[in-house]
């Protein structure tokens, strides 16, 4: 498949078949995950792949609370549609942990030290990419608190997670969404 034909084409899944994910599948996209760029060549990213029933269902039990309580501080009431019902159903989600201690230069800069989510973010992308140029549906998850979610992965202190990517053969055509135009969002200087 063409890199811009996947780019374009690849869409959040949120319905998927109760078809197991093969462990190929699993390692074709985990190592798509590691050729990402990352700060310092530090590859700050660790990933744990789950695919246990009832440690899905405590993720889904913690999205469920967060959901709670965003909607309360936020009020957006859209929030009350946000479905995370078919986190179980995911065949597999990977945790995307990342290390702190693996930042970039910019650990010594005033608000700095975040590169490492950043490259954790860009090894994401990878996963999502890989999945749908493969035949799999993934989604890109983060409704749930990082201390939550150590403690039900059981990982070490100071590690984060930085994203859950559910992964599975789509249960259905995703939605569709509309994208702005590059050119409406580019500013050039030059």
């Amino acid at each position: 498949m063409d890199l811009f034909t996947t780019i374009k084409e690849r869409r959040s899944c949120r319905s998927f078949l109760p078809e197991q994910v093969g462990d190929e599948a699993i390692m074709t996209i985990l190592k798509a995950a590691v050729w990402a760029p990352s700060a310092k060549n530090a590859q700050p990213w660790e990933f744990t792949v789950i695919t246990n029933q009832e440690l899905k269902e405590k993720i889904q039990a913690e999205a469920e609370e967060c959901k709670k309580i965003a909607i309360e501080k936020s009020g957006w009431k859209w929030l009350e549609r946000y479905q995370v019902d078919f986190l179980p159903s995911a065949p597999v989600i990977i945790a995307v942990v990342g290390n702190p201690d693996r930042a970039g230069a910019d650990m010594f800069l005033e608000g700095g030290g975040m590169t490492y989510r950043d490259s954790c973010a860009a090894a994401v992308q990878n996963m999502l990419l890989a999945a749908h140029a493969i035949g799999l549906g993934s989604l890109w998850f983060t409704l749930y608190r990082p201390e939550a979610m150590r403690s039900i992965l059981g990982l070490q202190p100071g590690k984060v997670v930085v994203a859950l990517v559910c992964l599975g053969r789509p249960g259905g055509e995703p939605l569709q969404t509309k994208r702005k135009d590059a050119l409406e969002l580019a500013n050039f200087i030059r």
